[in-house]
């Protein structure tokens, strides 16, 4: 579908959250800007559609008009990686255990942690040390099963333990590709750091203050190309030539290597995924000292931003995804969140590597046990060795009226087709484990065919809806400012609506916070371009349940409306 100058919003509004009358709807032109300020560029995703002409989720809308205060604070819980408890923005955001006396080594409260104050790290052990890379969950997999499927074909596999089976076998198929992938990828590292100084002397040559820029290295190379016939033999041959010496700073240049300090850093990632993510022989849970196959209180500590010496920093994916939603509104530095109301509770479990299951679910009950309404979780993995683990542990959550929130991940894939764990399906065709369960995708600030983020996964039964995701400005760790790209950026956007909406009507169900969000959102009449595919496109409204985006204003005005039926 060509791109015109215009394009009509359908706004979709019920009444309730459930009803029988047909919705109201109502066609708006909408121009969108253009080009963006670096102010708008920074809360593009807090805009209004209508009001600014920008494709946000009309966050300050809403507080342009509103003139109601809020009614109690509600806590978040992020199940996540450890993050920047110090930073400016956050300061006074988080949660505090207030029956816990701090550093007494005692369980005060009686809840099976010590000194939990401000939430809980499972991936740490008593002497804070940290689990910095651990397995993907397809070597778990692998390893769960090896000795009772290993070498079996289908017909030798009991009824009962098929579906293991046929797991079993696409772990094993995702384990050999990843590891040529990452090997080759390794083993190409591992020359380049070898012949970085060559590189760097031959090009001193031509450049002598090495201030060369990619497109000065891209005019030497095709004037190189140009003067040598015999340059395609000898390329091929001998990766020593002066033209495949250049090409080879271009790419380093291009994937911002260009130092061998770069290299080295990039080495030792690829190091690790190569001989502890993919390696079935590294037991990730040793530091920890737990038994993984056992649910448990207690193990861990309550330190959830240790920064130490010799360990890999992993404080920065939590911090951006609670800045988004709980950023200090009134200090006038950084960025807004959604309320100053909400609390935050940092639960961590997340790593380089898959998170587990065990952790995953022992974050859940932990974060239901102490009070939290909403749970984030912005992370996700193609398979889950415990899934009914974590399957309870939801079950849990809608029991005790709290809302669970998921990134719905950046494999640019159907989610109804391929599974994407934690999830509330089970993917064998039995109803959804739970309703309290919210999957969200990541949309852009382009109104065309690329709307729908290239990276975002979808799905029409298994993704909720969508969220900004990409481009987006948040806190970072190291107390700084940061933008980044990911559904995990687009699920704290709901996350932090739906604490939004308890904040001012704390009677409302989880059940019924879900529906008003997705009821509400923001319905676009357009033609999108289907994450993985080149040109391959769909209506919006077919790659999500909802079929819309989240939109904070109405969901506030929805929720009213529905709080005023229930007095």
């Amino acid at each position: 579908m060509k791109f015109h100058p215009f394009i009509f919003i359908i706004i979709i509004l019920f009444s309730g959250c459930k009803s029988s009358k047909e919705p109201v709807t109502s066609s708006i032109q909408f121009i969108p800007k253009k080009k963006l300020t670096s102010k708008e560029l920074e809360t593009w995703y807090q805009k209004d559609y209508v009001t600014d002409s920008i494709l946000g989720i009309s966050l300050n809308k809403w507080y342009a008009l509103n003139k109601k205060k809020p009614n109690q604070e509600v806590i978040v819980a992020v199940i996540d990686t450890q993050l920047d408890i110090n930073h400016e923005d956050l300061k006074g955001q988080f949660w505090t255990n207030q029956k816990e006396i701090t550093n007494n080594n005692i369980d005060d409260d009686n809840n099976g942690y010590v000194d939990d104050i401000h939430g809980w790290n499972f991936t740490s052990n008593k002497k804070e040390d940290y689990v910095a890379w651990g397995n993907f969950e397809s070597v778990r997999f692998i390893r769960q099963w090896d000795s009772e499927f290993k070498g079996k074909t289908e017909d030798q596999i009991k009824s009962e333990d098929l579906a293991n089976y046929k797991e079993y076998q696409r772990a094993l198929k995702v384990n050999e590709k990843e590891n040529i992938y990452y090997n080759r990828w390794f083993s190409s590292l591992n020359h380049s750091v070898e012949i970085f100084p060559l590189v760097k002397d031959t090009l001193k040559h031509f450049f002598p203050k090495e201030d060369y820029t990619y497109k000065q290295l891209d005019s030497l190379y095709k004037i190189h190309k140009l003067n040598d016939k015999t340059y395609r033999q000898r390329r091929e041959s001998d990766d020593r030539d002066l033209g495949a010496l250049i090409f080879y700073m271009m790419i380093n240049i291009q994937d911002k290597e260009s130092t061998l300090e770069a290299l080295k850093n990039s080495q030792a990632e690829l190091d690790s995924i190569v001989n502890r993510n993919l390696n079935k022989n590294f037991n990730d849970r040793k530091l920890i000292g737990d038994n993984p196959n056992v649910l448990e209180k207690g193990y861990g500590n309550g330190n959830i931003s240790i920064s130490k010496k010799g360990f890999k920093n992993l404080q920065g994916h939590g911090t951006k995804v609670v800045g988004i939603i709980g950023a200090n509104r009134k200090n006038n530095i950084g960025i807004k969140g959604f309320s100053d109301n909400i609390k935050i509770m940092p639960l961590n479990i997340s790593y380089s590597g898959d998170e587990n299951d065990k952790d995953i679910a022992m974050a859940i009950y932990y974060a239901v046990d102490n009070g939290a309404k909403v749970i984030n979780m912005s992370f996700g993995k193609e398979f889950s060795v415990h899934q009914q683990w974590v399957s309870d542990a939801f079950k849990y959550a809608e029991k005790h009226n709290v809302l669970l929130v998921h990134a719905s991940g950046n494999e640019k894939s159907d989610n109804d087709k391929t599974p994407y764990y934690p999830s509330d399906n089970n993917y064998d065709g039995t109803p959804e484990i739970c309703n309290n369960f919210i999957n969200v995708g990541s949309i852009s600030k382009r109104l065309d065919n690329t709307f729908v983020s290239a990276f975002s996964n979808y799905g029409k039964q298994n993704v909720d809806l969508f969220a900004p995701g990409e481009e987006i400005y948040t806190t970072t760790k190291n107390n700084t400012y940061g933008t980044d790209s990911g559904t995990s950026l687009a699920a704290p956007m709901v996350s932090g609506t739906a604490a939004l909406i308890w904040t001012y009507y704390p009677k409302l169900s989880a059940i019924e916070v879900k529906q008003i969000i997705m009821d509400s959102g923001t319905a676009y009449n357009l033609e999108v371009i289907v994450p993985g595919t080149k040109e391959k496109k769909i209506p919006f409204s077919e790659l999500s349940k909802s079929g819309k985006v989240l939109n904070v204003y109405n969901a506030m005005q929805l929720a009213e409306k529905f709080s005023k039926k229930k007095k």
